[in-house]
């Protein structure tokens, strides 16, 4: 977040000429780019249908897999292990949201190679050759800080919530235990992709490296806002546990954002060229 209106006007000089730079590669009309979202948003859907139908079919395994971490919470303490319904119609409800919910998971590397295929008319031929990669990454990283705030992060939040509360008797119910499961889990698999967002940043010449080093103090207020929003329990323990991955992940954005930046490129070609 720039502190000037210099700064501000160079950034958006910055974007007006990577705008300009694509407006040189052969373009489609409005109704071709309309044709071609949706040609890939059927295409996604279809994936996304498969995959719904799979997670519905081991729904039951996938509730178990979920609930494994609160049913040793509660265990530990001595405490009833089943979670509760208040409406006959919750639990069907909640089925078909787990089974949606893992379709998704299920279909995006193919729903990420569709959106992949929509962008890819506006990159240069040698930018396109980062299409395996784009997706090895995107997919790693996600159940990597999914995978952290499931064994790492959920089950220690738990802990301490249900630890604290030990005088009472708890009534967890389905859709609230599923709201907090998704916060957390998939939300920390989700903010695992901002070197994602920042490398398609960086490659059409939006932010560089500088930019980020410059205005990292705004950046990690902003991941403890976001820390503070995905940390399921209240102490700063659990928010320096959410937040040092995501600091350490600003820290990797910023090297991607230096290797794959247009003036990097370009200055990299032009010695090459010298040499030869």
């Amino acid at each position: 977040m720039p502190d000037t209106a210099a700064e501000t006007e160079g950034l958006l000089d910055r974007a007006r000429t990577a705008v300009t730079d694509r407006a040189e590669l052969p373009g489609m009309s409005l109704m071709e780019h309309l044709e071609e979202l949706r040609k890939r948003l059927i295409h996604s859907f279809i994936y996304i249908g498969i995959g719904f139908g799979i997670a519905y079919f081991f729904h039951q395994r996938i509730v178990r897999f979920m609930v494994e971490p609160i049913t040793k919470a509660l265990g530990a303490n001595g405490m009833d292990t089943r979670l509760v319904y208040l409406n006959p119609i919750e639990p069907l409800n909640f089925y078909l949201k787990i089974a949606f919910f893992g379709g998704v998971i299920l279909a995006s590397p193919f729903v990420l190679y569709q959106v992949w295929l929509f962008i890819s008319p506006g990159l240069y031929k040698h930018e396109r050759r980062y299409v395996f990669p784009f997706m090895a990454a995107t997919v790693t990283l996600f159940f990597s800080g999914a995978f952290m705030g499931y064994y790492y992060v959920y089950p220690h939040a738990l802990t301490f919530l249900i630890h604290f509360g030990d005088q009472f008797k708890p009534m967890v119910t389905i859709n609230e235990y599923m709201g907090l499961f998704l916060t957390v889990v998939l939300g920390l698999g989700v903010v695992f992709e901002m070197p994602i967002l920042i490398f398609f940043l960086a490659l059409f010449g939006i932010v560089n490296s500088r930019f980020l080093w410059k205005n990292a103090r705004y950046a990690i207020l902003i991941i403890f806002i976001i820390a503070g929003i995905l940390a399921p329990t209240p102490d700063p323990l659990s928010m320096v546990v959410f937040s040092t991955p995501m600091l350490i992940l600003y820290a990797i954005s910023i090297g991607v954002a230096h290797l794959v930046h247009p003036d990097r490129r370009r200055a990299k070609a032009a010695k090459a060229a010298s040499k030869s």
